[in-house]
């Protein structure tokens, strides 16, 4: 068994029997010898400096809390607000809309008998002319 490396919890790169072939038409490939001994993490960029966090003060942070949330409170009973008078334009709106689809509706079936009732009178002439041509 092999002893355990650096690298303990991560599986070894596998390794094949084939001899690589360098024709040099490209980069040279590691051989599976060379990755286990090169580092895993290559960084040669400098180290990046971390901003340090920035303390609250503890005099300012209850009062600060209940400032944001009063204020979160303002904004969302604002927006409530706003929500509820969009809804009721919205309502309005559509209720006019009924009343006037109502009304049309009302124009067609109103229409509609006094086409039915010319139609039956329009028979009944013609009825009565037919009968004179024939009698």
């Amino acid at each position: 068994m092999k002893e355990a490396t650096p690298m303990a919890g991560k599986l070894p790169p596998p390794t094949f029997n084939k001899r690589t072939v360098n024709n040099n038409k490209g980069p040279k490939q590691p051989t599976p010898q060379e990755t286990e001994h090169t580092p895993l993490n290559k960084d040669t960029s400098p180290p990046k400096k971390k901003k340090l966090p920035s303390k609250p003060s503890t005099v300012e942070s209850p009062d600060s809390f209940e400032a944001t949330t009063a204020g979160a409170s303002r904004e969302v009973n604002m927006l409530f607000s706003k929500f509820s008078e969009v809804l009721s334009e919205r309502a309005a709106a559509d209720t006019s809309q009924m009343k006037e689809l109502e009304g049309i509706l009302t124009q067609a079936q109103n229409l509609e008998s006094y086409l039915k009732d010319k139609k039956n009178h329009l028979r009944q002439t013609l009825t009565l002319i037919s009968d004179k041509l024939l009698g």
